[in-house]
């Protein structure tokens, strides 16, 4: 959020530079020429392109390791997880260039098709931060492996289709020396000075070939050495670690600060070191030098008239929120892939929508695509508008999703089905029972320890019990595996609990921990309870299992779902609505004899 903010004011402080009664100085400053003479030979670039094709390759470089982290050791390894995510990505690149295209094709604006196709994520975190608990942990990783992908297909768009004017002789070099540094790497040579002389290099020999020098941030930061933590450097740093703490000394402190940092690989060291600078320096730098346009009453007068401006505008708000949710359902549909975590259409469809963010990349194809300073300007106002819609469709949606007290299913790609409406299995002494046997009105929740949800509906239970104290609660596992990886674990620990007396107990740590339900954190629960984790594993799957057919059984496909004094209800998940449910269900009290009398 804070690099958000930063960028967010960067932008903002371009803007009123160029609307300024000093907006004459703007292009002025970013025009001055700064570089290098040696004997005879000079070498300069004015400073927006510095800042364009020598400071984002620090950002592309960083993108690089992000990806190379991601492919080897992070989610990209899993097909499955990332099958949805990258075909999301292509339709998010692939309807919003379609819809430009529609507008531009054959005009004067036609190379403009890329501007739309990409999405910032700096911008689209900082929305899903403002969003809150709306957004799950699961979404954010889906949208960062959107991102990550989405990052890769921009780039390759703009190596194939914004490269002008090779040098054949530059390209080879440059090709030479790519293949120098991967040969260093091959050989295991690790000193850092011959790869930045290399790189170095490797970025003026692409500049002069007319490929952008921004790919080579991506091709270094994919080849630099990327692994997970080997166990036996784990404990190595364990022990140098011991010894220092044995025996503090300078030469143990420098020993033992080595063998830890040695084992975590150095693609991690330097995107700690290098994020700082890219997402608070490097970028809202970008920011400042390429946000600044006229938005007076002539240049809006024609970007509103500009078939340019709106075809960006289209295809970042309805272009990548159709793209990217065709894209999402299509894999799911044919099962190539499964979802992250605890998503359901509503936050997929905020998601979607807060992708259509386009900023920085957007910008940068902008400064590719046009030389006609008219086009430049239309096309930077079509980013800003589309992206400030975006971003308000998105926090709509979310808000619109949350509001409703949705319930976490999976997505459906089939006809709706005719559910039941009673419960299937009554309430029975192997239940989970809170409140009087004899309450006059019973509530059945089948539940989810990781449905959001759920956990929102947890609260209202508490005040609703507050309320109404001869109300009856009945908890039911209803698991939902595929949308949440530990939601079967905690259901585990609950029966645990449970077998030992403490079943309410854990139920609300639970639900007061919804973020964090590894099996580390399910035993530090237990133990804390006092609990014996793991201990009836086959037991405790029957009793789930139970709970589960007798939901199937009572027509629940999501969570939560909820049953009063046996029927479903439709209503609201808020304190007042379930609590005048309630009150409709209590038996009405006869009035005393002598009022019947009068």
């Amino acid at each position: 959020m804070g690099s958000t903010s930063v960028l967010l004011g960067a932008t903002v402080l371009g803007l009123l530079w160029a609307n300024s009664p000093w907006a004459d100085t703007y292009e002025q400053f970013w025009h001055l020429t700064l570089g290098l003479s040696f004997n005879g030979n000079e070498f300069s670039l004015d400073l927006r392109h510095w800042v364009n094709d020598g400071l984002m390759t620090v950002f592309f470089f960083v993108i690089g390791l992000e990806i190379s982290r991601e492919v080897t050791v992070g989610q990209l390894r899993d097909r499955r997880l990332i099958a949805v995510p990258a075909v999301a990505a292509l339709g998010g690149l692939l309807v919003p260039a379609g819809i430009y295209l529609l507008l531009n094709a054959g005009g004067a604006g036609a190379a403009g098709w890329g501007v739309p196709i990409a999405t910032d994520t700096a911008f689209t975190l900082g929305v899903l931060a403002v969003v809150g608990a709306r957004c799950p942990e699961p979404l954010r990783a889906f949208l960062l492996t959107l991102a990550i992908v989405d990052d890769v297909l921009a780039i390759l768009v703009i190596a194939i289709f914004y490269t002008d004017d090779l040098s054949v002789t530059a390209l080879i070099w440059a090709v030479v020396l790519l293949a120098l540094i991967v040969t260093l790497r091959w050989l295991r040579f690790w000193r850092a000075p011959a790869y930045v002389i290399l790189g170095l290099a490797l970025w003026l020999a692409a500049l002069i070939s007319g490929v952008h020098p921004t790919l080579v941030g991506i091709a270094l930061g994919a080849l630099v050495l990327v692994y997970a933590p080997r166990e036996h450097q784990v404990m190595l740093a364990g022990e140098a670690v011991q010894e220092f703490t044995s025996m503090p000394n300078a030469r143990l402190a420098v020993q033992a600060a080595r063998t830890v940092q040695q084992a975590v690989s150095v693609n991690e060291r330097l995107q700690l070191r290098l994020h700082p600078w890219s997402s608070y320096v490097i970028v809202p730098i970008f920011a400042l030098a390429n946000a600044g346009v006229r938005m007076d009453g002539p240049s809006l007068s024609h970007a509103a008239a500009s078939l340019v401006t709106w075809g960006i505008i289209l295809g970042l708000v309805f272009g990548k929120l159709a793209g990217i949710t065709l894209g999402t359902w299509l894999p799911l549909r044919l099962n190539w892939g499964v979802l992250p975590g605890n998503l359901v259409w509503g936050q997929m469809l905020g998601g979607a929508a807060v992708s259509g963010i386009g900023f920085t990349v957007s910008l940068f194809i902008v400064d590719l695509a046009f030389t006609d300073p008219v086009l430049r300007s239309d096309a930077k106002i079509g980013i800003i508008v589309g992206s400030l819609v975006a971003a308000g469709l998105g926090w709509l949606i979310f808000r619109m999703a949350w509001d409703q007290g949705g319930v976490c299913a999976p997505p459906r790609t089939e006809p709706e089905e005719t559910l039941p409406e009673t419960l299937a299995v009554p309430v029975h002494e192997g239940d989970h029972v809170r409140g009087p046997a004899d309450a006059p009105v019973t509530l059945v929740e089948y539940g989810d320890f990781e449905c959001p949800y759920c956990g929102r509906l947890h609260e209202v239970l508490e005040q609703l019990r507050e309320r109404h104290p001869d109300l009856r609660l009945v908890f039911r596992h209803f698991p939902l595996r595929e949308l949440h990886p530990h939601a079967a674990a905690a259901a585990l620990v609950a029966e645990d609990a449970a077998a030992q007396g403490r079943f309410w107990e854990m139920h609300d740590t639970l639900y007061a921990n919804q973020r964090h339900l590894t099996d580390t954190d399910l035993e530090r629960y237990a133990r804390e309870l006092g609990v014996e984790p793991w201990l009836d594993v086959p037991g405790h799957l029957e009793h789930i299992s139970a709970d589960e057919e007798s939901g199937r059984a009572s027509g629940v496909r999501g969570t939560p779902t909820i049953f009063l004094n046996g029927t479903r209800y439709h209503g609201r998940h808020n304190l007042e609505s379930l609590s005048d449910a309630v009150e409709a269900l209590r038996p009405v009290t006869p009035a005393p004899s002598h009022e019947r009398d009068a």
